[in-house]
């Protein structure tokens, strides 16, 4: 008589995938607890990131408003030197045609720049 193999199941086999599960089964785990970790940190860096562009926004706004009204004070000042040499009207007219001249080279240069980073984008 032969003897053949029995199939029962080894012990050691059994052993090794309880080992090899709980082996995934940590793995898993731990993945997930660091995407979580992750997630909370992205969040975290956005609200930084949005609190500081609000207060650059904020900031940026009032010196804006603050450069405008130190430029009106400028022009008016302007005005009131020369109202004694040409009068009040002449004053006015003389600091405004300045203003629009200096306002459409400031806008004619800014043209060019756009032209000329178009180019620069198209070739």
């Amino acid at each position: 008589m032969s003897k053949q193999p029995t199939l029962a199941a080894n012990p050691e086999t059994e052993e090794d995938q309880d080992t090899v599960r709980a082996a995934f089964a940590r793995l898993y785990s731990d993945g997930r607890a660091y995407a979580d970790a992750e997630i909370e940190r992205q969040k975290l860096r956005a609200g930084i990131v949005g609190s500081g562009v609000k207060d650059a926004v904020i900031f940026g706004a009032a010196g804006f408003l603050i450069a405008i009204s130190g430029l009106i004070a400028f022009l008016v000042g302007l005005i009131i030197t020369l109202q004694p040499h040409v009068g009040a009207g002449w004053a006015t007219i003389i600091i405004f045609g300045s203003s629009l001249l200096v306002a459409l080279l400031l806008l004619l240069l800014a043209k060019t720049r756009i032209a000329r980073m178009k180019k620069a984008v198209q070739s």
